[in-house]
């Protein structure tokens, strides 16, 4: 009986000495820009896929992505193309539809699938290159443009968004409701991130929502992520 405890900690004293020199650790494959620039440099030949719509996808994508829509039924189809035993890189406009996608992906047998954190957004914030398959896409508005919807004598409550954005959506709602219960004294402002990239990349909107109170063009609140009705109100009140 002691021969066979002996044995059993010798096994456990091994299996924690290989955890704990790094082997059996797990490679990190969410990766914030750089290192995902850097991964698209180590591994050239990976395909890089870009998991937005073709609309999103034509208005500015990574060098030489490939556009797999999470959202449309052929994706499946498409990575079913792609080789599961070889590295694959993953983004979206802000990490959650390429998460969803690269979980697929893992669970359809691909051993090595990469995603860029935070999306292209963060690439973005970070100026890394990109490319358009639409040489005349419009960035949207700029800050001149931006600065002229601030001019009011109300508050100005902005919102950005994106259509996809599924906080974005639970918002919208009462975000209208504000709109029009508010009206004397809210202006409420809606700017669609995917059609605005240029003044989301100059105002460092780099994850969404967001949201941002201006009271006499001054920017006197600001709220990244999910918020309640009563959260935003009772900022609007202190104002």
């Amino acid at each position: 009986m002691k021969k066979i405890f002996s044995v059993v900690l010798l096994l456990a004293a091994l299996l924690f000495h290989n955890c704990s020199s790094g082997q059996g650790q797990a490679i990190n494959t969410n990766l914030i820009a750089k290192e995902f620039a850097s991964k698209i440099e180590v591994l050239p030949n990976a395909p890089l896929i870009d998991a937005r719509t073709p609309e999103e996808f034509a208005k500015g994508h990574l060098p030489n992505a490939v556009n797999y829509n999470w959202n449309a039924k052929e994706f499946v189809e498409q990575i079913a193309t792609l080789d599961k035993s070889k590295p694959v890189l993953i983004y979206c406009l802000s990490g959650s539809r390429s998460s969803s996608a690269a979980s697929k992906m893992r669970a359809e047998g691909f051993k090595e699938v990469y995603e860029l954190d935070g999306g292209i957004m963060k690439w973005r914030a970070a100026n890394l290159p990109e490319t358009t398959t639409n040489k005349n896409a419009s960035l949207g508005m700029n800050q001149q443009q931006f600065s002229a919807l601030l001019n009011s004598d109300k508050l100005v409550l902005v919102d950005f968004y994106a259509d996809w954005c599924a906080p974005c959506k639970k918002m919208k709602p009462y975000l209208e409701e504000i709109s029009k219960d508010m009206a004397d004294k809210v202006l409420v402002v809606s700017i669609n991130a995917d059609d605005n990239t240029a003044l989301c990349k100059a105002m460092n909107i780099d994850a969404l929502p967001v949201l941002q109170i201006y009271k006499n063009n001054n920017l006197t609140w600001t709220h990244t992520g999910y918020i309640d009705k009563a959260g935003v109100v009772s900022k609007l009140e202190e104002q």
